[in-house]
C-alpha cells in the first residue's frame, strides 16, 4: 500500500539506520530515461526530497505537476507506466489534462502553437563566426568548481583565459554567442563542466538536449567541445570525459584529451 512521502521517508531512515537512506544521485540514471518526469517533479512539494532519492519500484505517493500547473498524486510506478515512455506529449502524462483531452470532439484540438522567437540580443559584437571575444552578457560561474578546473588546467597549459564567449553562426536562444566554462581560443576548444547540481538531476532530460544543441552550435563555429561529466552524468558528446570530481588528475586527462583533437605537436606547444 503507497505511504505519503514523508511517512516512508521515515520509515526508510529507520530501516537503514541511516539519516540520509538514499543519497541524492543514486537513482540518477534510472530516472535519466524520463525527462518529462523529471521536470514534473518538484521536490519542494515532497518533503524536499530530490527525484534523484527515490527509488523507481518505491512504494510512495509523490506530487508532480505538469506544464499548465495541475498537481496530482502518482506513485513513481504509476507515472512510469503512463503511455509515451515519459516522452511524448504532456496530457499522457498528466490525469486532469487527459480528461480534458477526452472531452474535446473528435477531430478537434488545441490550434497549434509556433515557437516564439524573441528579438537578439544587439550587445553581441559584430564578429566573424568563431571568434572569442569578453561578452558583456555571459554569467558568473555557477559554482566553485570552474575557477577550481581553470586553475589547474593553468598549471599545464599558458592560454589567455579573458575570452568569455564564442561568436556563432545561428542563435542560440536570442543570443548570436555562447559562454563555455572555459575556452581556449588558440586551440578552438571549448571545455564545459557539468555537475548534477544541488538536487541532483541537473544536465539531464531537456537540460541535457540544450547542451547538446549548444554543442553542435559552437562545432559549427569551428570549435570542438569537451564536456567533463561529473558522475553520474553520462558522456554526450565524442571527447566528453567522465569523473568523480574536479582534481588534478582529471587536468591531465583534458591535456590528453586536447591531445587528441588537435595533435600533440600544437598542443605541447602551450605546455608550461
Amino acid at each position: 500500500m503507497p505511504e505519503p512521502v514523508d511517512a516512508w521517508w521515515q520509515r526508510r531512515r529507520a530501516s537503514t539506520g541511516r539519516e540520509v537512506p538514499y543519497a541524492v544521485g543514486r537513482y540518477f540514471h534510472e530516472w535519466h530515461r524520463y525527462p518529462v518526469l523529471v521536470k514534473q517533479y518538484h521536490s519542494e512539494l515532497n518533503a524536499g526530497i530530490v527525484l534523484s532519492q527515490v527509488p523507481l519500484s518505491a512504494d510512495v505517493w509523490l506530487q508532480w505537476q505538469c506544464d499548465v500547473g495541475h498537481r496530482f498524486i502518482a506513485t513513481p510506478e504509476e507515472q512510469r507506466m503512463r503511455p509515451g515512455g515519459g516522452r511524448r506529449r504532456r496530457s499522457t502524462w498528466c490525469p486532469r489534462c487527459a480528461e480534458g483531452a477526452l472531452d474535446r470532439p473528435v477531430g478537434t484540438g488545441a490550434p497549434s502553437r509556433t515557437r516564439k522567437v524573441g528579438p537578439l540580443c544587439e550587445k553581441t559584437p559584430d564578429l566573424p563566426p568563431g571568434e572569442a571575444f569578453v561578452s558583456v552578457c555571459a554569467p558568473k560561474p555557477a559554482s566553485a568548481a570552474e575557477p577550481a578546473l581553470q586553475q589547474r588546467l593553468a598549471k599545464r597549459l599558458v592560454w589567455d583565459a579573458t575570452p568569455t564567449a564564442i561568436r556563432l553562426r545561428e542563435p542560440f536562444f536570442d543570443h548570436l554567442e555562447a559562454w563555455p566554462d572555459l575556452i581556449l581560443a588558440d586551440l578552438r576548444i571549448a571545455v564545459e563542466l557539468d555537475t548534477v547540481g544541488r538536487y541532483g538531476l541537473e544536465h539531464s532530460g531537456r537540460r541535457e538536449a540544450v547542451d547538446e544543441r549548444k554543442d553542435r552550435l559552437i562545432r559549427r563555429a569551428g570549435w570542438e567541445v569537451v564536456r567533463v561529466r561529473i558522475d553520474p552524468l553520462p558522456p554526450i558528446g565524442p571527447f566528453d570525459l567522465t569523473a568523480a570530481s574536479v582534481s588534478n588528475a582529471l587536468a591531465d586527462r583534458l591535456v590528453d584529451r586536447f591531445r587528441d583533437i588537435r595533435g600533440p605537436l600544437f598542443v605541447d606547444a602551450y605546455l608550461r
